[in-house]
């Protein structure tokens, strides 16, 4: 697939959608993008659209209804879907589990058939490390057996079983699942960022508003975890090196059909205290914490084994954990209340 080409990016406008919709249009593809802006901002697309220096399409569509969403890939020559959109956070899909099964499977069940109804026949999916679940403290390549922790991580692997049976149906179709693992950071003008509404439910916008003064503290959820520290262990990703791995998927989607999966990390795993230290250092603030209980859903380590997409693609993450703070903090530095006027 090459420059010209036409991409259709559901949740084109969340923090993975708008750094990758910005990286779609520097390489020469026409973008569309579809999002409810449930938990994002039009005024990202506004601010990708001024760093392209070009022009995307976007339309305000939830992907569970059809109609709607239908008549998008009516309007438009598709050639490759990236699917982005859905509810992301583990703790609310404990407590509204079936919102999240509604969401996430529900409207990537539509967008499946549309899509075959359209002729479409190649998907990017962003799946999610989290369906990897338990493990016993090893770096976590493809084949580790899936065992979803919580609501989000299941409603993600049911996605992937879904596109598994839709690929055995329809010889023609190629997927990607791109399981990445914790996206962070910020561009680096500091015009695209993590700007979720209502409290944060990832870790490090949460630290970036504590340090802007918007919130008071973080709560580290679990300090009794089997880690060096106590805490939680995970592989931070910058947003941008994320950003570039869907647009390699994207290429890589012709080489054949089926379903494949990827992992996209960086293969260190870091602390929930060291991120906050490396945060803290990042900003120059001494960032307030306290100790909580553990969160339902939350396992102590995920760390990547990234050999597979390193060796088919030659992709590996390039920016390290001080890069993602010092852009994240540059946005919320810019942004102090995020994208709103």
């Amino acid at each position: 697939m090459g420059d010209g080409s036409t991409v259709l990016v559901t949740g084109g406008a969340g923090f993975i959608g708008s750094h990758t919709c910005l990286e779609l249009l520097d390489r020469g593809y026409e973008v569309v993008v579809a999002d409810n802006y449930s938990n994002s901002s039009p005024r990202a697309l506004d601010r990708v659209q001024k760093l392209a220096g070009r022009p995307l399409l976007a339309y305000d569509v939830d992907l569970r209804d059809r109609h709607s969403l239908g008549e998008v890939f009516a309007g438009h020559s598709i050639d490759a879907v990236i699917h982005f959109a859905g509810k992301k956070a583990v703790g609310e899909s404990v407590e509204i589990p079936l919102t999240y099964y509604d969401v996430n499977v529900g409207g990537t069940a539509v967008l499946l058939q549309l899509m075959a109804t359209r002729g479409v026949h190649q998907l990017v999916f962003s799946s999610s490390c989290s369906i990897y679940g338990q493990n016993d403290w090893r770096l976590l390549d493809e084949g580790v057996a899936a065992s979803p922790a919580n609501p989000y991580a299941r409603s993600k692997w049911i996605c992937e079983q879904m596109m598994a049976d839709a690929c055995a149906r329809y010889g023609g179709l190629s997927v990607i699942a791109l399981r990445y693992f914790n996206p962070a950071g910020a561009h680096p003008t500091g015009e695209l960022g993590e700007d979720p509404h209502g409290v944060p439910g990832n870790v490090m916008p949460y630290l970036a508003q504590v340090a802007i003064g918007r919130l008071d503290e973080i709560a580290i959820f679990g300090s009794d975890y089997p880690t060096p520290d106590g805490t939680c262990i995970r592989d931070y990703v910058h947003v941008v090196d994320i950003a570039e791995g869907h647009c390699l998927a994207l290429e890589h989607l012709a080489d054949e059909t089926g379903m494949r999966v990827f992992n996209l990390g960086s293969g260190r795993g870091v602390s929930v205290l060291g991120l906050v230290a490396a945060f803290g250092e990042a900003c120059g603030i001494r960032l307030p914490y306290r100790l909580a209980e553990r969160r339902p859903g939350d396992v102590a380590s995920l760390v990547a084994d990234p050999r597979r997409v390193k060796a088919a693609w030659g992709w590996c993450a390039t920016r390290d954990l001080a890069a993602m703070c010092a852009d994240a903090w540059r946005f919320q530095e810019l942004n102090p209340t995020g994208y709103a006027v």
